[in-house]
């Protein structure tokens, strides 16, 4: 009789914490719907800008670039924007934010650190004596170029360039996320230092802060950090420490800002890191492989429990996805160059952030064929050379028509159409997407709208001949990426009349 009942009672648990879940993705969904029905009625779609930073933060270690969250593209997607830049030994601090994070690494390596609550410090050194102190703490992960990086809202993480080079990030915040239950605005919590403020807030928020009586203080834009504002003597018993410790933990007199200098080496626990060579890529490889085989893993279980929500915790989620490597392309050409995409599927973490994204290369004069997103919107960033670019509307009108370059970046509304021809120097490109199964048809090559219509609809739709309308639909065999020799001036090419 007790096990009938601790099997009942099992059952109702579950079936209670799967509606949870899918109760729980499915408001995500409806508040970024509805809000975006809100500011759509605000948003101006008849002209696109090609957006570069308006904000730059020089700190110790590093630089902050930051995009303004105000900018009315930006609103109308429901994302922020900004890059570290940090240098070697440098340390972006510890901090948390209101929404959740995309990070997708340009260039460099490191380790970073995520808290998850709950979760159990794995990472600890082997004690030697009972009265001996040793460290512990939660898993560190190895990042390096090409590694898409995903940040649960309100966990705290922290950053750490170990390599010889500048470690480059460029990071997505989805405001409009669920998991943000405070207004759009992107906020940074910081857990040490004397920060500066990265998004400035809009002038009618700092309006109404003042006539609220909450201005900011006068002639700083540093914001202090979380415990600034708390008592040393309260600190001090928190924690069990002296004053002058609790002191420090404030950061009034630390002028570091945002990313600091780590004098010598950050030591922590961490597994070691391929040094190149032989030997390096033997490890690389290994490392490849156990991400293989934990996507494997992931796949099984999800079959096993029909997605039930029970398949993993997250302690032991992955955080990482590498989408830059050339191996591991979705679509390539190699006349043309290659394409490569994540989503919830294979990377199970972005169904709770319901966000995705696409890493692009275009060889020299190589195209892109004209598409559209069909569920999301698409946040381009370029990380490598230049491409001209036309986005089209549903009115079949021109809202974008140049040139976008390096560190310049485009939001591409829902729907609208978009073709890329990259220039003498090539064109690479990172995108997010404001969903987590995001999916793209094309209007050329194989896979193509056109190549599923029957030739009789072409004929009729087009005022063609049949034959013409068979050539219009099988001329072309490629799926998405057009070599040069394909897409070269041509009397008959569209995109050279941009």
């Amino acid at each position: 009789m007790g096990t009938h009942r601790f099997l009942s009672l099992s059952l109702c648990f579950l079936v209670l914490f799967n509606a949870c879940l899918a109760t729980d993705q499915d408001a995500n969904s409806h508040r970024r719907f509805s809000e975006g029905q809100r500011r759509y009625r605000h948003c101006r779609l008849d002209r696109l800008d090609a957006l570069e930073p308006s904000n730059r933060i020089e700190a110790e270690g590093g630089v902050i670039e930051i995009w303004d969250p105000n900018h009315e593209m930006f609103e109308c997607a429901g994302v922020a924007i900004q890059r570290y830049i940090i240098d070697p030994n440098g340390l972006l601090l510890p901090q948390y934010t209101n929404a959740p994070r995309l990070i997708y690494i340009e260039r460099g390596r490191g380790f970073k650190g995520v808290v998850l609550p709950g979760c159990p410090e794995t990472y600890q050194e082997s004690q030697q004596s009972a009265q001996e102190f040793r460290d512990r703490h939660q898993k560190i992960r190895h990042v390096r170029a090409g590694d898409l990086f995903a940040v649960p809202a309100g966990s705290a993480h922290w950053s750490y360039n170990d390599g010889n080079e500048k470690l480059i990030a460029i990071v997505l915040l989805d405001v409009s996320n669920n998991a943000n239950q405070l207004d759009f605005h992107p906020r940074t919590f910081y857990l040490a230092g004397n920060p500066e403020e990265e998004f400035e807030e809009s002038r009618s928020d700092r309006e109404r802060e003042q006539r609220r009586g909450q201005s900011t203080r006068k002639g700083s834009s540093n914001k202090n950090n979380i415990f600034y504002a708390y008592d040393d003597r309260v600190l001090a018993e928190i924690f069990n420490i002296n004053v002058e410790t609790a002191r420090k933990l404030r950061g009034e007199d630390d002028y570091r800002r945002n990313i600091i200098k780590v004098e010598g080496e950050l030591e922590v626990i961490k597994p070691p890191r391929s040094h190149g060579g032989r030997r390096g890529d033997e490890r690389e490889w290994e490392e490849e492989q156990e991400e293989e085989r934990e996507r494997e893993r992931e796949h099984h279980q999800r079959r096993r429990w029909a997605d039930n929500g029970l398949e993993e915790t997250i302690c032991s989620m992955r955080l990482k996805e590498n989408i830059g490597d050339a191996s591991r392309a979705d679509i390539y050409t190699p006349e043309a160059g290659r394409l490569s995409s994540t989503n919830s599927h294979r990377f199970p973490i972005l169904r709770w952030l319901q966000l995705s994204a696409e890493r692009g290369v275009l060889y020299r004069n190589a195209m892109y064929v004209p598409h559209w997103n069909m569920n999301a919107h698409s946040i381009i960033f370029v990380t490598r050379g230049r491409a001209r670019v036309q986005v089209v509307d549903d009115r079949g009108q021109t809202v974008y028509d140049g040139e976008l370059q390096q560190r310049q970046l485009l939001v591409v509304p829902q729907n609208f159409g978009i073709v890329k021809k990259a220039s003498e120097e090539g064109f690479e490109w990172v995108s997010f997407k404001t969903n987590d199964q995001a999916m793209v048809t094309p209007l050329a090559g194989r896979t193509s709208a056109l190549r599923a219509f029957p030739v009789q609809v072409l004929a009729s739709a087009y005022r063609i001949s049949t034959e013409e309308a068979r050539r219009l639909k099988f001329n072309r065999e490629e799926t998405t990426l057009l070599p040069p020799s394909m897409s070269s001036s041509r009397r008959a090419n569209p995109v050279e009349a941009m």
